[in-house]
This record gives structure tokens, C-alpha cells and sequence, in this order.
């Protein structure tokens, strides 16, 4: 049984003999008599082990929160870092090296979609030249695990393009404008 668990028992008994001892005394005139000293310490201990268990308690929950702070900031200082975690090494991660490439991308000019799901290239550097012919606004990013890694001017009617160094895996193209990636305006790009 956990601190804060002991703290709320010893609350509600607390309360339940408040409420018993006030019934009681009301019923009878003589109350509590001889029993004083027994209905004193009972009070005190119950008193004491509510206090107790919520010091302890709010202890435990100081850990906890410091435990927290430290791996949000251990969390915090590897992302700040590039992926290298304090103390540690880099990951190893395939460098972004060879010709690279320059991929045609154009967005439909009637919906909201590209007119590919799927790209591939050569690591290095990647060039996505894009074409958006609608009157509604687009864009292009890649990403990665969710994070962006570039990402072009929002457009109409005109042309634009995003660079990024890519070593061989398995990216995202999307446009970032609110909801049309989740109307299905994304595809996969895939570096090898």
C-alpha cells in the first residue's frame, strides 16, 4: 500500500470517528467519561498517521516529479544536441552522401492530392521541384519519424522547390497546409 493510499485510510477513519464520537456524544450526557484519555490518544494517532503519510506522500511525489524533470531535460538536451544523448556517443546513422537528385512533384489541380504517392531518389542532396497549378495555397515538406526537415514556400498558381541532405531510408512528402496531408495530399520518398 502506497503513502498516499495509508494518508486517505487514515483520513476516512479520521472522519468516521469524528462523525461517531459526535453521535455518540449527543446521546449521552455522561460521554466520554472515564474513556477521555482512550478517545484522545485515538485522536492522536489517527492525527498523527494522516500527517505522517501525507508528508511522506508528498515526498514520493517530489521524487517522482524530479525523476520527470530530469529525463524531459536528459530528452530535451538530446534533441537540442542533434540525436546525441549528453554522455553518450551519436547514433550511428548512414551518412547523406552521393549524387542526390532533383524529383518532379505536382499537386492536382482540380483536388487535394499529389500526382504521385511515391518518390525515390539517391542519398545526398534531394531537390523537390513543385508545381502547384490550383488557386488553393500548397506547399511541400519532407519529414522523417515526424519531424520536418525542410519544407518550400506556400504557393498557388506557381513553382517552387525544397532541398534537403537524405541518407538512404524512408521519408515523407506532405504538404503542411491544415488537413490536407489528412485528405491524402502525402506520399512516401524513399532514399536508396
Amino acid at each position: 500500500m502506497s503513502n498516499g493510499d495509508l494518508f486517505y485510510v487514515c483520513g476516512i477513519i479520521l472522519a468516521i470517528s469524528a462523525v461517531a464520537l459526535t453521535f455518540v456524544g449527543l446521546r449521552s450526557e455522561k460521554f466520554p467519561g472515564r474513556a477521555f484519555p482512550l478517545v484522545v490518544l485515538w485522536f492522536a494517532l489517527l492525527v498523527g498517521g494522516a500527517t505522517t503519510f501525507a508528508v511522506m506522500n508528498a515526498r514520493d511525489e517530489e521524487k517522482a516529479r524530479a525523476a520527470e524533470l530530469a529525463e524531459a531535460n536528459e530528452q530535451f538536451t538530446t534533441e537540442e544536441s542533434g540525436g546525441i544523448p549528453s554522455g553518450g556517443e551519436a547514433p550511428a546513422k548512414p551518412a547523406a552522401q552521393g549524387p542526390g537528385s532533383t524529383l518532379k512533384l505536382a499537386a492536382d489541380p482540380t483536388q487535394i492530392a499529389f500526382n504521385t504517392k511515391k518518390l525515390t531518389t539517391k542519398p545526398g542532396k534531394v531537390t523537390i521541384d513543385f508545381t502547384n497549378p490550383a488557386t488553393i495555397e500548397h506547399d511541400v515538406a519532407i519529414e522523417q519519424d515526424g519531424k520536418e526537415l525542410a519544407v518550400s514556400a506556400l504557393i498557388t498558381k506557381g513553382k517552387t522547390s525544397v532541398s534537403a541532405e537524405l541518407a538512404p531510408g524512408t521519408y515523407t512528402f506532405l504538404c503542411t497546409v491544415p488537413g490536407h496531408a489528412e485528405a491524402g495530399m502525402e506520399g512516401t520518398l524513399t532514399v536508396r
